[in-house]
């Protein structure tokens, strides 16, 4: 791979005198710093993506013989096969990289691209865990039974309601709420209206009485650096309301009431288009993963509510 050394001259008068520490690394680990820089001002990417990227992309660096910027397909290939990850990690790493090597592209660092027949390795997706209609209502149920019990109604309700992420939940500014329902700003900086049905707006509204003039921008503030709940804490918060209701904690999740959310939807006929811009889905294919969790339960949806569904067949 040809780079332009003439695009670094910053670099030329340092003197590396740890053998760890080589030009060509440095030279590199400041192309991934501006790559990110760009990834966040222009793509608009969470923070929590960033440091993913950060840290697979220095990873690769690191344990690449001669770094990223000196490396070939077959290098690329060979790192790649050798992770001992889960294939869904690997597949975020090579995301990563060629992500990377578009961008030196782009701005002319270099003139091939190792990544541009990169092969990715299929993603095996389990099937989303979810809880019952029944599960749910004991679990926000049991809510009245903690500490700030009308706070965490209110996010369990918006959770199942809406199927929020767990970061759009603790995160909601006050500013989202429209009365019947929510303005988010999810990933990518991306913005979607989601519904919210009447016991959802009667539990907000009542928590939002109780919050007051609280000067904070959240729904849900805290006395924390974030100034909102943290993501741990609503967890915790969950697992101890899994107790309460005789669930095992350990099929209890933020994530899995957002499933539930999207599961249950679907199980009553929902359209899939709908379900996929309320969990604000970038691609149809990620929803389409619900479609695996209630067979008999869809078979039935189709047979009532399909236009030839329910017709009986035509005697010849």
């Amino acid at each position: 791979m040809d780079i332009d050394n003439n695009s670094c001259p910053a670099y030329d008068n340092i003197i590396f005198n740890d053998p760890k520490c080589n030009r060509d690394s440095f030279i590199s680990m400041n192309y991934i710093d501006i790559f990110l820089e760009a990834l966040s001002a222009e793509k608009g990417r969470s923070k929590k993506t960033l440091e993913s990227y950060a840290s697979d992309l220095r990873h690769a660096d690191e344990n690449i013989s001669g770094g990223l910027l000196k490396a070939s397909a077959t290098d690329l290939q060979d790192y790649l096969s050798h992770l001992p990850d889960r294939a869904s990690s690997i597949a975020r790493k090579a995301s990563a990289i060629r992500g990377f090597y578009k961008f030196l592209m782009l701005e002319k660092i270099i003139s091939e691209n190792p990544a541009a027949n990169l092969e990715l390795p299929k993603r095996t997706r389990t099937l989303p865990k979810f809880l019952s209609i029944e599960e749910i209502e004991l679990l926000i149920s049991s809510a009245g039974d903690t500490r700030n019990s009308t706070r965490l109604r209110a996010m369990l309700e918006l959770v199942y309601a809406s199927g929020l992420r767990v970061s759009e939940l603790c995160e909601l500014p006050m500013t989202a709420n429209l009365g019947n329902k929510l303005l988010i700003h999810g990933k990518g900086a991306k913005e979607r209206i989601v519904p919210m049905h009447e016991r959802a707006q009667a539990a907000l509204h009542k928590w939002l009485e109780i919050r007051g003039d609280d000067k904070s921008k959240y729904v849900f503030p805290s006395s924390g650096k974030t100034g909102h709940i943290t993501r741990d804490g609503f967890f915790k918060i969950l697992k101890k309301c899994a107790v309460l209701s005789g669930i095992d904690p350990n099929r209890v999740s933020p994530h899995v009431l957002r499933h539930s959310f999207a599961s249950h939807l679907l199980a009553g006929g929902a359209n899939l288009r709908a379900i996929q811009t309320m969990l604000g889905h970038e691609d149809i294919s990620t929803t389409q993963i619900y479609t695996h969790v209630l067979p008999e339960k869809l078979k039935e949806t189709v047979q009532l509510h399909h236009p030839l569904g329910n017709k009986k067949e035509i005697s010849k």
